[in-house]
């Protein structure tokens, strides 16, 4: 089940993709009467054409998107890093967060902002202490993300708040996939068309069991908190004008255009 936050008008709404498009372009969505992550997905019978619908976010974390720092091992040699031994793990609030075809805005700040994209994983229910074997047990579903980071104030600042955590430096989309095995999918990002990063999930040094469980040693996840599972090697510049597409093999493409501020 493909699960979208839209909006037809200003008040964002939940419903059922219902399309054989695997990109979900053509279709309609079956309007739902609540937030799904809160109660049981329960159907009002109102069908909108996807042609009629603007996608937003499909969740705003109550809290926080969890990331993982370096978790390929293609990615962290590309930077020079070492692979770490344990899951490094970084924070961005939940206000840098955007969604399908929403801009992502250059900041002044920076002279050298890149795209990273990644699985995200969408928290269903509070967990701590997690053992890796219950982790579907709170995984409401997976959706795409884009870890937008100002590569330059990260080496420069030393801690990363900054130069992962501007506003709209956490695109999501375009819906969340309910139903899913995550262990070896296709992860792919292109920069105006042309293919940047291309990895698959099986690559990870952590996989998502292992995350969870980590994460959840130190600190309580609540539903709708956001898990970044980390990027493949090919990470690049993104400059005003450019169209970023971060696609992930059975939920579909995240696409963003970078703005600049007014």
């Amino acid at each position: 089940m493909r699960i979208a936050r839209f909006s037809v008008d200003d008040e964002p709404r939940y419903g059922v993709v219902e399309s054989n498009d695997p990109d979900g372009l053509d279709g309609t969505v079956a309007v739902l009467d609540s937030d799904p992550l809160y109660r049981p997905v329960q159907l009002t019978g109102e069908r909108i054409p996807l042609a009629d619908i603007r996608l937003l976010a499909p969740v705003i974390p109550r809290s926080k998107v969890v990331c993982v720092g370096r978790n390929y091992a293609a990615h962290a040699a590309e930077l020079g890093n070492e692979v770490p031994k344990q899951p490094l793990i970084f924070l961005k609030p939940n206000t840098a967060v955007v969604g399908p075809r929403d801009g992502i805005i250059y900041p002044e700040q920076t002279q050298d902002l890149q795209f990273e994209g990644e699985l995200a994983v969408v928290i269903g229910r509070i967990c701590r202490d997690l053992p890796p074997e219950r982790a579907d047990e709170v995984i409401f579903g997976y959706t795409v993300g884009n870890d937008v980071t100002a590569r330059d104030l990260q080496k420069t600042d030393g801690q990363w708040a900054r130069a992962k955590g501007f506003d709209t430096f956490c695109p999501l989309g375009p819906w969340i996939t309910t139903e899913l095995d995550v262990s070896d999918l296709a992860v792919t990002t292109t920069l105006n068309g042309e293919t940047k990063q291309s990895g698959r999930t099986s690559e990870f040094i952590f996989d998502v069991p292992s995350v969870l469980a980590y994460v959840t040693s130190f600190t309580t996840l609540l539903p709708g908190d956001v898990i970044l599972t980390g990027t493949p090697a090919g990470v690049g510049p993104m400059l005003p004008g450019d169209e970023v597409a971060v696609s992930i093999e059975g939920i579909g493409t995240l696409t963003n255009k970078v703005i600049q501020r007014d």
